[in-house]
């Protein structure tokens, strides 16, 4: 069960086990979509328009774009910037389930709402997501630039890209794009987690059947909840991507046009006025893969660990209540 469930039989969720179970599906689940970030990060940027009938950019279509990055830069370029995505992956998953576990738990103890609705568990997973999006936002702005540059490298290495962006733009330049940012991850991250509620508890055996529904539950609720609540907030997404490579654009010539944006705003304006409403969805299709994936793997590994740190410390009490005095 993710977030706080008062008729359990196990041990309430300690913010410990929360972190330590979040960050490790962190890590599984971002070696394992990373491909998709990088497509859709470079669909993303793109201010030509995709489309496979008129091809007008460098990149028109999934495969195509695969093919694309594969024959220029290696099959290592769908890892760019792997090395900030995990730690970004790790950090944002351990402060996310963690704050999930103990909102759900606060609303339960301290107001007349019941943890386990779907609606606790929109406002606490918008919530929970919008501090780990403060506390790893420089890390996603480091993920995001790793991925947008082709060859000749930028940056040489993560130490280079933080020593670079300090000089050119100050501190601040790692928070470029965090306003867009946290009015998408509010509702993005509330949606997964209210439709993951919705979806579990419609996929749910009977409840005479003696059947869990097991972990392929979370795996297919997940995974329908991140293609919704992606295709609702994704024009947000978008416009954060644009702004954090502002200041990036000797970069992203090779990949075609460039733009310099002022702000949240003017990148609304002129995305509109440019490439009009489809461009506000660019990048959807990888997009929607990889959050069919990410969110899917994301609570299935969530709880598989979870129910392994639980079992094991449930076993670890067992073995300290049988042994003898001499023993202990």
């Amino acid at each position: 069960m993710v977030g706080y469930d008062p008729g359990s039989q196990a041990a309430v969720h300690s913010p410990e086990a929360a972190a330590l179970a979040g960050s490790t599906a962190g890590l599984v689940t971002r070696a394992l979509i990373s491909p998709f970030d990088v497509l859709k990060i470079r669909f993303q940027l793109q201010i030509e328009q995709v489309s496979s009938q008129r091809p007008q950019g460098k990149y028109w279509g999934l495969f195509q774009a695969s093919r694309c990055i594969y024959s220029e830069e290696g099959l290592s370029a769908f890892w760019k910037g792997h090395i900030p995505a995990q730690m970004l992956s790790i950090c944002f998953g351990a402060v996310q389930f963690a704050s999930f576990e103990f909102l759900t738990e606060t609303v339960h103890k301290s107001t007349p709402y019941d943890s386990r609705t779907a609606g606790v568990h929109f406002v606490c997973g918008g919530l929970a997501a919008c501090s780990a999006t403060v506390v790893c936002q420089p890390l996603d702005t480091l993920r995001t630039r790793f991925a947008a540059q082709g060859e000749p490298k930028v940056y040489r290495n993560l130490r280079h890209a933080v020593s670079t962006m300090c000089r050119s733009g100050g501190a601040l330049t790692f928070y470029h794009g965090l306003l867009p940012t946290l009015m998408a991850v509010f509702p993005y991250a509330g949606l997964q987690f209210f439709f993951y509620n919705v979806f579990k508890e419609l996929l749910a055996p009977p409840p005479n059947s003696g059947k869990s529904g097991g972990n392929m539950r979370s795996l297919v609720s997940g995974s329908g909840a991140g293609i919704i609540s992606k295709t609702l907030t994704y024009p947000f997404d978008l416009f954060k991507k644009r702004l954090q490579v502002r200041g990036f654009e000797a970069a992203r010539v090779h990949f075609g046009q460039v733009r310099n944006y002022r702000g949240l705003v003017d990148c609304m304006v002129q995305i509109a006025q440019e490439e009009g409403a489809r461009g506000f969805f660019k990048g959807l299709s990888p997009s929607l893969v990889k959050a069919a994936l990410s969110t899917g793997f994301t609570f299935f590994w969530y709880e598989f660990f979870l129910n392994a740190i639980q079992n094991l410390s449930e076993r670890q009490k067992t073995n300290n209540i049988i042994k003898t005095p001499e023993e202990r």
